[in-house]
């Protein structure tokens, strides 16, 4: 019997926009591909390439400086064709430009049912796939000296306007299961799903513990389905997993190659037919938004949802986590009537400070990238823990990581949050204040004491 775990707390954020149900194809690009080692947290990369260089997909583009044999394939065949630093040296994007014939570096066929956890994780590593597994604490790719007492994966996305897995399920049910099988290999794995999610491959698959994760947002958070299922304590550490990697991985075990295609969703209300498409990590933005936008100035394009992704621009690449890519306005050609004191009806407010309440659900909100309102001091009312539905108090967290409390820190759980889970709270924050960066700050100087 699959186990159901209803969250009370949390808040849906129905923006419009959201992609239909179709996929529409990739129209032709330039062949210029983008790898971004910032996309993976906690790695400081190594290039092991040089610009004029042939690599098939599936070849290492860079590896993890402390941990060389942790590296980081290219998605396509081609020529290196730029090595981007930025300050201090620091490697910002590493671009090739694919050949029109693709040709793939080939690390075997396995029968993932005859393999040892030892085995899949050098399999993993060789094939540049490794560092796409994410760990708690600190919430950064993992290292292979580190063994997991559990991985965890999460099928359900439910932040505002988040593609679908079910959509980018279809056709790759043998790959994602033995992706999911070949993880079972080396630890205890959870599959969190959503109460909406029938499809067989989630609903039955094997070699997992499935588990019904039944709320509102963030419910399909990774950091929530830990806490409620097996939470982290120090010394401990679990290994987290983006379930489109888990089909990267099933990919290399069915066919011997590196295979990082992946379905997303194109979504916003600054977008033309919201739909879906298949495209590889690191495509540029600009192939991807093509004849798509509804204008070109005054919107915010954003390398995942609303919530926690990057702020990108049409010369950025597709992340090697994003999801989505969404469009929405800007906000900063806005010139209100009243400003702030105006009888809003068409503006999202948690607090009912707005009249949109007063006539019930809305299809959705058209919200903009505005903060409407500053920065100040922090506000003990107990708003972030209305949308954060873990073991855990978020406001003290956020002042024990705001004074430099280590040991507060701990006692308050700081272990088993990333980021992305008080993305909510930064939203509803009266205080205005960047939480996400908070926590990513307080994470970073947490490893940095216990290396």
């Amino acid at each position: 019997m699959v186990n159901v775990i209803k969250l009370r707390r949390g808040l849906n954020v129905n923006l419009i926009g959201k992609a239909t149900r179709e996929k529409i194809k990739l129209s032709e690009d330039n062949g210029l591909f983008g790898f971004v080692p910032d996309d993976f947290v906690g790695v400081i990369p190594k290039v092991v390439v040089h610009v004029g260089d042939q690599v098939k997909a599936g070849d290492a583009l860079f590896v993890n400086k402390f941990f060389p044999e942790v590296k980081f394939s290219s998605p396509v065949s081609g020529t290196v064709t730029d090595v981007v630093r930025g300050e201090r040296r620091k490697v910002l994007c590493v671009k090739v430009k694919a050949d029109k014939e693709q040709t793939f570096r080939d690390y075997g066929q396995k029968k993932v049912s005859d393999l040892d956890g030892g085995t899949v994780k050098e399999m993993l590593l060789n094939a540049g796939l490794f560092g796409f597994i994410n760990q708690l604490p600190y919430a950064v790719s993992t290292t292979p000296d580190v063994q997991p007492k559990a991985i965890f994966v999460s099928a359900l996305r439910d932040m505002p306007l988040a593609c679908d897995f079910e959509m980018e399920l279809q056709g790759n049910e043998n790959a994602f299961q033995t992706g999911l099988t070949a993880l079972s290999k080396i630890a205890p794995t959870y599959l969190g799903i959503g109460a909406h999610q029938m499809s067989p491959a989630l609903v039955s698959a094997r070699d997992v513990k499935v588990t019904v994760f039944q709320g509102p947002c963030p419910a399909g958070n990774v950091g929530v389905q830990v806490n409620h299922l097996n939470p982290v304590n120090k010394g401990e550490v679990v290994w987290t997993v983006n379930p489109s990697a888990v089909i990267f991985f099933g990919r290399l075990f069915l066919t011997g190659k590196v295979d990082l295609t992946r379905t997303i969703a194109v979504a916003g209300s600054e977008v033309k037919n919201p739909s879906y498409m298949d495209v590889l990590v690191g495509t540029p933005l600009q192939t991807i938004l093509k004849s798509r936008l509804k204008e070109s100035g005054h919107i915010r394009i954003i390398n995942g949802n609303p919530l926690t992704g990057k702020h990108a621009g049409l010369h950025d690449f597709l992340g090697a986590h994003t999801s989505e890519v969404t469009v929405i306005p800007e906000g900063d050609a806005a010139n209100e009537f009243l400003g702030w004191i105006r009888p809003r009806t068409k503006q999202f407010s948690m607090s009912h400070s707005y009249f949109s309440w007063l006539f019930g659900r809305k299809r959705g909100y058209d919200l903009d990238a505005r903060i409407k309102g500053g920065e100040r001091h922090i506000i003990m009312s107990g708003e972030y823990d209305r949308v954060l539905p873990m073991d855990i108090f978020g406001g003290y967290l956020i002042k024990a990581i705001l004074s430099g409390n280590i040991d507060r820190q701990e006692q308050l759980g700081i272990y088993e949050i990333s980021p992305e889970d008080f993305a909510l709270a930064e939203f509803v924050d009266s205080s205005k204040l960047p939480l996400q960066k908070i926590v990513r700050d307080g994470l970073n100087q947490l490893r940095k004491e216990n290396a």
